[in-house]
């Protein structure tokens, strides 16, 4: 029984400091485009110096 009462605290500021981490993640823009960066990869872009005039 007493090891509730160090197991509980440790559990609620794990929990605590993952929401926290989670909700500055958000507000941060993190999350905000999903899309983009899977599509990046597929886009040609123009050799850079191969300059054949």
């Amino acid at each position: 029984m007493s090891v509730l009462y160090v197991a509980l605290p440790i559990a609620i500021a794990l929990g605590a400091t993952a929401l926290w981490a989670c909700i500055r993640c958000i507000r941060g823009g993190q999350f905000d485009d999903l899309q983009s960066p899977a599509v990046r990869m597929l886009i040609d872009e123009k050799p850079r110096g191969d300059n054949d005039d």
